[in-house]
């Protein structure tokens, strides 16, 4: 019986990280179903655009940028929203949205686990530049036309529609999303495609909360944290960077603060810590 606990308590501790992102992506989720299930308003709205318990504000600053280049004028509520949200990224990381809150990230995971768990190695050959140019046209289209025409076809804000009014044909988009990570391109449409996770990306460019290779002398190159990350180009700074002169903090704004790098890390090579701590500390080394 010990055992087991231990063997839980182990299973759980190697999954921390994963384990809350889930708590954090199905509690948001939880929060705007709340109102048109049981009455109990406490979100009122969708990840465009909300009201908090009527007073707290949030809006997404990609929405209201593409409605501004519209040539809409957004109320002083959605500016104020778009600037409480903006704050909060720029300090804790733009692309902690794609891991923790996005409703599409545990299907790209559930893809992502599947090509490790069957070994399936093709991949395309899409840049992941792709999505910057995507996120251009995104925000060209309204400033050309008028139309947010990006909205119409956005998967997670369909995802997100869809948990709460119902899915419709929306089923359709994320079983494609799926099968596109799945068999086309590993993390294919959150680390290439998606221009919503690119806009994120570039907000949270200098934000203040990262992952560091902080005991990166330890390192032995088994890989498993490259295997894992959504974004693994962004590592190998934070790990071979000391001959260069660059600090073990993973600095790259694509880098989503998914945590899965210190989970499976078994060298114990990475944690969080903030960008302000770039130097390689071998006291923590020698100590842990």
């Amino acid at each position: 019986m010990l055992k087991n606990n231990s063997s839980l308590q182990g299973r759980l501790e190697a999954h921390r990280w994963l384990i809350a992102r889930r708590l954090s992506q199905v509690g948001v989720q939880a929060l705007f179903l709340l109102g048109p299930v049981s009455g109990i308003r406490i979100i009122e709205g969708n990840l465009s655009a909300s009201m908090t318990l009527d007073l707290l504000p949030l809006t997404d600053p990609f929405l209201l940028l593409q409605s501004m280049l519209s040539g809409s004028l957004p109320a002083l509520s959605g500016v104020v929203g778009a600037l409480i949200v903006l704050i909060f990224y720029a300090l804790v990381g733009g692309r902690v949205f794609c891991a923790w809150v996005c409703p599409v990230n545990p299907v790209t995971d559930a893809a992502a686990w599947l090509r490790r768990r069957f070994d399936l190695r093709g991949n395309s050959a899409l840049s992941r530049n792709l999505r910057y140019w995507l996120l251009g046209l995104a925000l060209l289209f309204p400033l050309l036309t008028g139309v947010i025409a990006w909205e119409y076809i956005n998967p997670v804000s369909m995802f997100h529609r869809g948990l709460i009014f119902g899915m419709g044909w929306a089923w359709m988009v994320i079983l494609a999303l799926f099968l596109f990570d799945l068999f086309i391109a590993r993390h294919g449409w959150c680390g290439r495609l998606c221009p919503m996770g690119a806009f994120y990306g570039l907000i949270g460019n200098r934000s203040l909360v990262r992952v560091s290779a902080v005991a990166r002398d330890r390192c032995d190159d088994c890989m498993d944290c490259f295997e894992s990350c959504p974004e693994p180009q962004v590592i190998r700074p934070a790990l071979k960077g000391a001959a260069a002169g660059l600090g073990p903090v993973i600095t790259d704004g694509d880098c989503t603060n998914c945590g899965r790098c210190i989970e499976v890390c078994p060298q114990g090579v990475f944690r969080f810590g903030t960008r302000m701590n770039n130097q390689w500390d071998h006291e923590y080394t020698r100590c842990t």
